[in-house]
């Protein structure tokens, strides 16, 4: 373990169930902060990986300005990737609709970063994992869109959930699909000190 500082509770700088949920799953102790805002426009020319990095970052430093001093502040953000497109949450079902016909038959990369930051010093990890949906009759990809599911969901699809259905393969972190690697967050926690199998 690369810091050998008491244990201490983990807060959380995201308001995502699926993250707390993916938390809790291994046993880690936590605390949900609600951090203000931020913009989540990716800049001109930002790249995904690079987008995804600063976002993880950003959501942190947010989360450690509310969080009593010295705490471990964990950070996330994951973007869903067509080429070097960021497609992000959809704004209605239609939208939903126009992402899931784009997504289509097609691969894909989600790409998500997990930041922690404790006290003056801080560790981010990157999981990259390539999905690729079924390739499916409009009716139901509609049919999906209507469920709403997908609505709060960058890429429009929860692989969690009824989404798994559009799915045909995926290339790496399933957690990190879901919004949270743990391989790369269980690092994070072990160098700052966090338990977890609580």
């Amino acid at each position: 373990m690369a810091d050998a500082r008491a244990p201490s509770r983990l807060y959380l700088a995201s308001g995502s169930p699926r993250r707390a949920e993916l938390l809790a799953q291994i046993g880690v102790p936590f605390d949900v902060l609600r951090a203000p805002g931020i913009d989540e426009t990716p800049a001109p020319g930002e790249a995904p990986r690079v987008y995804v990095e600063r976002m993880a970052r950003e959501k942190a430093a947010a989360g450690q300005a509310r969080a009593p001093r010295g705490a471990p502040v964990l950070g996330a953000d994951t973007a869903v990737v067509l080429g070097e497109r960021i497609l992000g949450k959809p704004d209605d079902a239609d939208d939903a609709l126009a992402t899931l016909t784009l997504l289509n038959g097609r691969e894909h990369r989600v790409i998500s970063a997990v930041c922690l930051m404790r006290g003056d010093d801080w560790r981010l990890q990157v999981s990259e994992t390539r999905v690729r949906l079924r390739d499916l009759d409009p009716a139901t990809l509609a049919a999906y869109a209507a469920t709403g599911e997908g609505l709060d969901k960058a890429g429009a699809y929860g692989i969690q959930g009824r989404g798994a259905a559009l799915v045909a393969t995926i290339t790496g972190s399933y957690s990190g699909v879901v919004g949270l690697p743990l391989a790369e967050t269980v690092a994070l926690l072990e160098w700052a000190g966090v338990p977890y199998w609580q």
